[in-house]
Parts: structure tokens; sequence; C-alpha cells
């Protein structure tokens, strides 16, 4: 099979070339159903839709009518955007990776979609979701290496950044599914805090654990990302070429004023955090190979002058892993109720295990289990702070991305942060011995998205030389 072309592509500068108006949109347009006309027959990243040069063309010169200025243009003008086809979009059919009739599915545009376009973006396509964003994989292949797979069940949204179909796409994670596909595939994948961007017209998998993000080439297209995407934003405004220079230097008074009220434990934006390393079982359920590239990460981390410490954390990780799953499979039951006593045949097979298993679980069970995940995120933030640590370090996936398509790989080292609802951020680091990329998964505390992901700056800068 011929290998796709991997050469993400940078978020931040396609951004800013757009605006500026080099290239214009109809010709960016062209370029990029051509690219997609190319390459996505090896990787099978977009839904396939017949019609979409014709329609992003149309789109394109909406928007150009519209914002005719450069100085006018919003952040994301012109930028082609791939969305999890679990996500509405207005215009395109919902398919979420099933065999059920795309109008039992339909829904009204997602928020994450009209901020998007609030912002610019074109939205490319559907990108190719695990059926229900579970478990059975779709048909999409990991650019470095088409008979493995990317992960998922966000698969399509990072194999089309990591092959550079597109430079920014929206994924989602229940459990694991836009750190582990952003490691195999080598790119940055951001879920926030979970509730930061509001989940309105995503068909739901498990709502209590239910994330979106995003996947990018780098931290900074991540962060501009998120400051467009999540509630309450408190960066910088990355609105592009105006920002107010005098606006900024008050930013930057107030910064300094406010750096003595910082907790411990939390460094001020920009100065270098402190890491902690959860030590226990938990992350021994990572292969021996990737326990050995964590050490030499950590390694170069702390001879890039950033303390490093290790702290066991999570002393019982089977019974958070058992909490997790009663949740996960009671709520996967319940969002799927009406449509499977409707079309339960046409459902896949592993998919339709987890919903069995889901409707025997009793809602005192969920419940209780809900209510263990507050009493853990209160150890969690108590040992965090005793610790002073300042951002959470592991494996974002136990090793590189397995052969096959037939599963999408364990999720099992975002397990505990997903159930807790933490920040975490996936950085390209290294590759394994066969040249598969792997990551490392940086978690922070809750609500502190922006200083994850400014703090996570000096980790990207190190891990770039592996």
């Amino acid at each position: 099979m011929e290998q796709p072309v991997v050469r993400p592509r940078s978020l931040t500068r396609e951004a800013a070339e757009l605006r500026s108006g080099v290239p214009g949109l109809s010709e960016h347009v062209d370029r990029f159903c051509a690219l997609v006309e190319r390459v996505d027959p090896l990787i099978h990243a977009f839904v396939p839709e017949p019609g979409r040069h014709g329609r992003l063309r149309a789109q394109a010169r909406a928007l150009a009518a519209r914002y005719p200025e450069p100085a006018g243009r919003p952040p994301l003008y012109g930028v082609a955007v791939g969305v999890k086809d679990i996500v509405h979009v207005d215009g395109l059919p919902t398919h979420a990776g099933s065999a059920l009739p795309p109008g039992v599915l339909a829904g009204p545009q997602a928020v994450v979609v009209d901020r998007l376009r609030a912002a610019g973006a074109l939205v490319a396509g559907k990108t190719v979701t695990a059926e229900f964003a579970a478990s059975a994989p779709g048909p999409t292949r990991n650019p470095h290496h088409p008979g493995r797979t990317p992960g998922g069940s966000s698969s399509g949204s990072a194999a089309a950044v990591a092959a550079g179909l597109v430079p920014l796409a929206v994924g989602t994670q229940t459990v694991g599914s836009v750190v582990r596909p952003a490691a195999y595939c080598g790119v940055v994948g951001f879920r926030p805090t979970y509730g930061r961007i509001p989940t309105v017209g995503v068909i739901p998998n498990a709502p209590s654990l239910d994330t979106l993000g995003v996947f990018t080439a780098d931290l900074a297209g991540a962060a501009l990302a998120a400051s467009l995407l999540c509630d309450d934003w408190r960066g910088d405004d990355r609105r592009g070429e105006d920002r107010r220079s005098e606006d900024r230097r008050g930013e930057d008074r107030r910064s300094e004023d406010r750096r003595g009220e910082d907790r411990p434990g939390e460094a001020a934006a920009g100065d270098r955090p402190v890491l902690g390393v959860p030590d226990g079982t938990y992350l021994e359920r990572a292969e021996p190979s990737t326990l050995r590239a964590f050490e030499e990460w950590l390694e170069r981390l702390a001879q890039a002058g950033l303390a490093v410490r290790r702290v066991p954390l999570f002393p019982d990780f089977a019974e958070i892993t058992r909490q997790l799953q009663t949740i996960n499979r009671f709520e996967l039951a319940r969002s799927h109720a009406d449509w499977f006593a409707r079309f339960g045949g046409l459902y896949r097979p592993e998919t339709a295990a987890g919903i069995r298993v889901g409707q025997g679980v009793a809602a005192e069970d969920r419940a209780a289990a809900l209510q263990a995940r507050e009493r853990l995120r209160e150890r969690v933030a108590g040992a965090t702070a005793e610790a002073g640590v300042d951002l959470w370090l592991a494996p974002s996936a136990t090793g590189g991305a397995p052969e096959g398509l037939h599963s999408t790989g364990d999720a099992v080292m975002s397990l505990p942060w997903s159930y807790l609802g933490l920040p975490a951020v996936s950085l390209p680091a290294g590759r394994t011995a066969d040249g598969l990329p792997l990551g490392l998964q940086v978690v922070g505390a809750a609500g502190a998205d922006e200083r994850l992901l400014s703090q996570a700056a000096h980790l990207e800068r190190a891990l770039k030389a592996l």
C-alpha cells in the first residue's frame, strides 16, 4: 500500500496567512479538495461527501464577501476544520459510524460548530469515528503506518491532522479518545476540563464523562483553538494581528500583581512547572519499552531544569477502573435506550455488547461510582497540593499504535484523568524502535486549562529534540 505523506500543518501560521489573503479562499479550497482526493483514499480520515468541493467553494465565496478587508477577518478565517461524525453540523448528515438511518440521528448544529463558524472556519467535512464513539473501529488508517490503527474513537480527526489534510480537527474523549489517537498519530491532542466546551449538539456516549477536544500540529494551535471554543477563556486575546499592545502591557502588569496570590503548587503562567509522576500500578499498565522511554523523557525534562517529583497517587487503580466502567456502561445504555430498542440489529457487535452490559448496571451502582469520583477528586487535589505539583505526567498510551484495524488500542493511560474530568494534552515524544510515534500526557488542575497549555510549552520545547 502506498505510504501517505505525514506533514501536519501549523494552525497559527495557516490562519495568519488566510487572514492576510495569501492564498485566496478559492485557491485554498481548491488545494484542500485536491489534497483530500489524493491522500484520503489511503487513510480514510473523512466520511465520503460527493459534493464537498462545491459546498466549500460556495461557503468560501460567502465568507470572502462578508470579510473583504484583512483587518476585519475573524481568527480562523477560511481555515478548514474536520469535525468528528457524532457532532451535528448544519448541512451535513450525522452517521456516527453506524448503519442507523441518518434521519434518526439528526439534531441541531452543535455549539462547538457554531463557535468554529463564528471564528470564520470552514467545516472541511465529517471525520470518521468508531461507532457512536465507542469501541467498534471505522476504516481510518494510521498515516505513519497504514497497517496500524490511528486510535479511537476520534480516529479520523487525529489522522486528518497528522496527514496534513487539515490543521485543526474536533474530537471527543470519554475515556481516551483524544489523547490516545493523538499519540498514535504523532500530533497534539488537547482534552479540556470536563464541561469546558459545551457538548450540546453532540451524540452522547456517557454524558458524565464525554468531553470535546481538539487535534493540532503543536501547542500554539491547541491554545488558539481552545481560546475560541472553551467557555470563559482567560488567556491572551488570540484574534490575530490586531492585538492591542496597551491592553497586553496592562495584562502583564496585572499578572505581576497576581503572582503573589498563586496557591501552593501553582507556578505563575510562564514559570517552570513542578512535574509529578503518579507512581504505582497505574504506570505499570504501560508496556516496558514505553516506561523506559518515559524515564528518558523525565531525564530530559530534568536536564532542562524542570523539577520532577514521584508521588504515589492511585493506590487502588483497579477500583478506579471499575467505577469508570460502571458509569460509562450505564450511561451508554441509557443514551441508546430508544435507538437500541428500535434498531438493535443494526448495531455492531462491540457496541451492542457494551449497551447490554450497561442495561444490567443498577442506577444505585452508577450513583455510588459518581460519589466515589468526588471523593477521589478531593484526594487527588490534596495530594497535588501537598506535593507541590503543577502538572502530572504519564505516557499518553501503553505503547505505539497496535497492528491491524480490528481494535483502536488501549485507553487505560487516560482512564483516571478522564474519570476525574481533568484537562490533559498529549505531546509528541519520540518514537518506538520501529518508528511509531509516542506521546507524553500532561495533566493539569480542573479548570486550569490555560495554565496547562502555557506551562506545557516548557515540555514541548524540551521534547522536540527527541
